[in-house]
């Protein structure tokens, strides 16, 4: 059979565009043992994907020129040659940028759609409320009655990291680009407080405000200027879990700033950078965590689709632009 597919067409310089994808058809093979075919239905879209597109090593190979983008889908099975999977079918995996695609059924895990929504299962019950569990949990350690900001709070990953520290008991602030958001965040997600800082003309400032007793874990999503803010006002034996650095990613200097290590120094402080993968072998441990705050109506959580295979890239391209709240998904 014949399907679509976006490819990279182009290294970005600084942020990228359009032009660095292209959409072509692309002709699939039969079905040999042990294989099945699927169906997209859900495409997920990540920050770290823009770093992948560089030609610079890293966790993870970068894109190929000319070859497909991927990423986590949720896909339906629609032929199979495995005795594990039938049609019907939902499940989820690492897949390329392709309307139909052909997996071996042990690359691919079942989803249970009666849990929660399947695209969840690329969301708060994916990589991305993993990573905020395990980044908040194993790094950030948060202890009741401690202080705890997220910056990109809106985002996929700051959401969940918001509520789990609102489960454990802390003050939490979240910082994020829009009053819109920022209300969201308070009244939705149960925030403390939170900050927008494209209309705070001092970030340093405001945090002091937000935080009286300074903070004892910050999660890091942004890196630059906000991190740089906050920091000022961290904690002796404050943790910082260090996940993302998206205000950084389309650079295309080295950028400078505050150097932070004396104040990381004098006042004890850890900071410490994660990948997800890092704790595979704990996934199912996360899941169910995730899964019976979900139940018990202690965690909710929020996407922000954009439909059409056709607005992969566009989907892509608004998450630096901040125009999610929550997850960024693409539905089919």
């Amino acid at each position: 059979m014949t399907t679509k597919q976006f490819v990279l067409a182009s290294r970005p310089k600084g942020l990228p565009t359009h032009d660095n994808f292209r959409m072509e058809d692309v002709d699939l093979p039969e079905l040999k043992d042990g294989e099945i075919l699927l169906q997209g239905m859900y495409y997920s879209v990540d920050p770290y994907m823009r770093g992948r597109m560089n030609d610079a090593k890293s966790y993870v190979p970068p894109f190929e020129i000319d070859q497909p983008m991927q990423g986590g889908v949720v896909a339906k099975v629609t032929g199979s040659k495995s005795g594990s999977y039938t049609t019907g079918d939902v499940v989820v995996g690492m897949f390329p940028w392709r309307k139909d695609f052909i997996a071996n059924d042990k690359d691919v895990r079942k989803i249970d759609t009666s849990l929660a929504p399947a695209s969840y299962y690329l969301g708060v019950l994916g990589m991305t409320g993993l990573t905020a569990y395990f980044g908040l949990m194993d790094i950030g350690k948060p202890k009741s009655g401690e202080t705890v900001v997220v910056s990109g709070a809106a985002g996929a990953v700051g959401v969940v990291v918001g509520q789990i520290a609102k489960i454990h008991g802390c003050h939490v602030v979240g910082i994020a680009g829009s009053d819109e958001k920022a209300k969201l965040l308070t009244t939705d997600f149960g925030f403390d407080d939170a900050i927008n800082y494209k209309t705070t003309a001092d970030m340093n400032k405001a945090i002091a405000a937000a935080c009286p007793k300074g903070v004892d874990v910050y999660f890091d999503n942004v890196g630059g200027d906000i991190s740089d803010a906050v920091i000022r006002n961290i904690n002796f034996h404050a943790r910082i879990p260090l996940c993302g650095q998206i205000s950084l990613y389309n650079s295309t200097e080295i950028p400078m700033g505050p150097r932070l290590q004396p104040m990381l120094l004098t006042r004890s402080v850890l900071m410490q950078g994660f990948i997800v993968t890092n704790y595979q072998v704990q996934f199912p441990e996360g899941i169910k965590k995730l899964a019976g705050w979900i139940k018990e109506g202690k965690l909710k959580f929020t996407e922000t689709i954009e439909q059409g295979f056709e607005n992969l890239p566009k989907a892509l391209l608004g998450l630096f632009d901040g125009e999610n709240t929550g997850k960024m998904v693409v539905r089919v």
